[in-house]
Parts: structure tokens; sequence; C-alpha cells
């Protein structure tokens, strides 16, 4: 039989939950594999070139390497990708891959890891859980990892927003890699900042769960990642002072960016905010403006 997995895009950090906090988005990465003579990718949808090579595909390296490392044989797997996950964009590609690698040597290599141990493998591989769990259990997810000599935990909650926002991811046309938008970050903070910080990822979590329209703006609030990374995400000064206006309830980087994600309130005439994004925009090449919600968690099946 084939296995399948249906796996959202998501937008981490949430502008003040740096590495805590991660919202789940209707765009997905689906994954459909079966048992074959030997290893093989196919893929259609955006990026579709670089999906379907099987050199360097993190679903296939992570596969492997899971097999590898719990002293399974690997089982080759003929391997279909439809992708609506920009790339390189701060919009968890990386996340959905390494889960689907890590779900497919959970099934395929029957290893009977429930799904809090697929998510901890994931996160580990990732190096942190915001993304990976927001991916894997949908929602807005809060999430920390706990260190207990060589045994790695992960604590994390999904809290179903109590309304319906509407979601625009813009991006642009140059990516930025995870580990270049790190390396802007200073090695230390003030305490100012880091209560600032607290505080709005408190007011996050009760805005999202309340349904608080007017708390949100202040909420994506940050000062530990966004200011450092501006120069390099143009669009996210182009657009921030948006918050608070036509309907925009809260701007903030996605993931450590180059895109930014807007949360909209459910009236919200999106027209006329696509409208004003490309006015901001013009000067960034290859902007795009993505439409969603916020999604459910992972989905897999046999088929």
């Amino acid at each position: 039989m084939s296995y399948r997995l249906v796996l959202p895009a998501t937008s981490a950090n949430l502008g003040p939950g740096f590495d805590a906090a991660g919202l789940a988005m209707t765009m997905y990465l689906t994954v459909e594999a079966e048992r074959a003579g030997e290893m093989s990718i196919s893929a259609t949808g955006r990026d579709a070139a670089l999906c379907g090579r099987l050199e360097g595909n993190l679903i296939v390296e992570t596969y492997e390497s899971v097999l590898k490392a719990e002293r399974v044989g690997v089982v080759p797997l003929k391997i279909a990708v439809r992708n609506e996950i920009p790339l390189g964009k701060g919009c968890g590609s990386s996340a959905a891959a390494l889960l689907a690698g890590v779900e497919m040597a959970n099934h395929f290599g029957a290893l009977n890891w429930t799904r809090d141990e697929v998510l901890r493998e994931a996160a580990v591989r990732e190096g942190h859980p915001d993304n990976v769990a927001a991916c894997w259990m949908g929602g807005l997810v809060v999430s920390a990892m706990e260190t207990d000599g060589a045994r790695v935990d992960v604590r994390a909650v999904s809290i179903e927003p109590a309304k319906d926002w509407k979601l625009l991811v813009v991006t642009q046309a140059e990516p930025l890699a995870t580990t270049a938008a790190r390396g802007l970050l200073p090695a230390s903070y003030s305490k100012a900042d880091a209560v600032f910080n607290v505080q709005r990822v408190a007011l996050l979590t009760a805005a999202f769960a309340g349904g608080c329209d007017g708390l949100l703006k202040s909420a994506m609030q940050d000062r530990m990642h966004q200011p450092y990374r501006a120069k390099a995400c143009p669009l996210l000064p182009a657009l921030e002072d948006l918050a608070g206006q036509d309907g925009v309830l809260g701007v903030a980087l996605s993931g450590a960016g180059p895109s930014v994600l807007m949360v909209l309130a459910e009236d919200a005439d999106v027209a006329k905010v696509k409208a004003l994004v490309a006015v901001r925009t013009g000067a960034v090449q290859g902007v795009e403006v993505l439409e969603c919600m916020v999604a459910g968690g992972a989905v897999t099946s046999a088929i």
C-alpha cells in the first residue's frame, strides 16, 4: 500500500515568539510513497525541479538517516511530491520535509513511534521545535525543548484560534537561508528587550486563544530578531507599519524571513490590503502575495 502525508506550511517566531511559537497555514506539502526496487522521487507544484531532485533531497536524506540510526534496513521507495510551500522563504518548507522523512521512516521501517516521538525526532534534527511542532499539530503552537542529559523532550501545546482570521504571506524572489538569517542575530540581549518580548508572547497567545483583534498589533512586535534581520528582509520595513490599518491586525516576519506574515480581520477587504502591499513593495523584486488561513496539523493515511 502507498502511504500519504499532507503537511502544512508554517510561520514560526510570530514576532516575539522566537523559537517558541509557530502557526500552521493552508499551503501544503503532499507526499505519497510506496515500496519500490530503487529510490526515486518526482514532484509537481511550486519549485518542482528542486523538490524532485533525488540528490540532496531533505525528505530522502532524513528518511534514510533515521532508518540507519535505528539500525533498520533502508526500504527503497517511489515517492511523489506535490508542493505548495515556497522554499527558503520562511514558510516552513524544511520542517515539512523533515517531518515527511521521519514519518516515512516510522511507517516503512515499522518503528512504531507515537506522534510525540515523531515530533521529538524532527525537532532534534531541526534544532528547535517551533516550525515542526506547528506543522505536526496545527493551529498556533507554543513549544519548548527540554534536555535531561542525553535525552531531549519537546513540550508543545496547540491553540485553535478563536476567530477565522485571514492570512497573507508576502514573499520575494530572493530566498534567505535560515543559517544566514541566524548569523545576523546578536549573542545577547538587554533585560529591557527580554522583558519586552516576554510580555508580547503572553499577549500573543492570549490574543489567539481569545480572538482579540486589538491585541495583535502590539502582540506581534519584537526586539530579538526582526530589527536585526530587517536589512536582509526588505519586505518587513515596507509593511510593518500597516498593522492597525485597513483590517491588518498584525505584521511580522514569517520564520527567519524574508517573507512577511500579515494577519487580517475576518471582515478585512483583502483586495484593498493587497493593493496597499503592492504600493509599499514596488521596489522589491518578484513580490508575490499568498492568501491562506490557519491550518490543522499533518494528516497521514494508508491509501
